[in-house]
C-alpha cells in the first residue's frame, strides 16, 4: 500500500465536529486552494468562491470519507479543479453587448510594477492554454505536485501528464518569447 495520508487524522476530527480541527484544515488547505483557483480563473473573488465551496464539500464529505481509497489532497484538488471548470464553462455562456474594458498592459512607470507586468503576462498566457495543459502546469508548477500525484488528480497516466506539460511549456515559451532578454 502507498504512503499514509497526512490528512486522515485531521479529517476524522473534522468529521466529529472538532472546531480546532476545522480551523487547522482551513489553515492547511486554504492557501493552496486559493492559489489553484486564482491561477485557473484569474480572479480573486471567484477563487474565494471556489475555495468556500470546496470547504463546504469537505465538511459534507468528512463523515463519509473512506481512508485508503484515495489521498484526501488528491480528492480536494480534483474538487477544486471541477469547480473552476464549472465557472469557466459559465463564463463562455455569458453574452454581453459591450466588450469588457481592456486593462492597459503597457509597462509600468517604475521597476516595482515590472514584476506585476510579468505576472499579468504570464497569467494571460496561462489562461490562453488549452484547459488540460493549463491544469497540468498549475498542478505541477504552482501547486508543486509531483507528476504521479498530478496525473492522479487529472485522471491520466504519467506519460500523458508529461506530454501535456511539454506542450503547455512550449506554448508558454512562444507566447512569452518577447519577454526574454536579448
Amino acid at each position: 500500500m502507498g504512503e499514509a495520508d497526512p490528512d486522515e487524522e485531521l479529517l476524522a476530527r473534522v468529521a466529529e465536529g472538532d472546531p480546532a480541527a476545522v480551523r487547522a484544515m482551513v489553515g492547511r488547505k486554504l492557501p493552496r486552494l486559493m492559489s489553484l483557483a486564482q491561477r485557473m480563473l484569474g480572479e480573486a473573488a471567484e477563487a474565494e468562491d471556489v475555495a468556500q465551496e470546496a470547504f463546504l464539500r469537505i465538511w459534507k464529505q468528512a463523515p463519509r470519507w473512506q481512508p485508503g481509497r484515495a489521498k484526501f489532497d488528491t480528492w480536494l484538488h480534483r474538487v477544486a479543479l471541477n469547480l473552476c471548470y464549472d465557472r469557466l464553462r459559465r463564463r463562455r455562456e455569458i453574452v454581453t453587448e459591450d466588450p469588457p474594458e481592456q486593462i492597459d498592459s503597457g509597462p509600468g512607470p517604475d521597476r516595482g510594477l515590472q514584476a506585476q507586468d510579468v505576472a499579468v503576462r504570464v497569467s494571460q498566457a496561462l489562461a490562453r492554454l488549452p484547459d488540460r495543459q493549463r491544469e497540468a502546469i498549475v498542478l505541477c508548477h504552482y501547486q508543486e505536485l509531483g507528476n504521479i500525484e498530478a496525473a492522479a488528480v487529472m485522471g491520466v497516466s504519467v506519460e500523458a501528464l508529461e506530454s501535456l506539460l511539454g506542450r503547455g511549456r512550449r506554448a508558454l515559451r512562444v507566447a512569452l518569447a518577447d519577454m526574454v532578454e536579448r
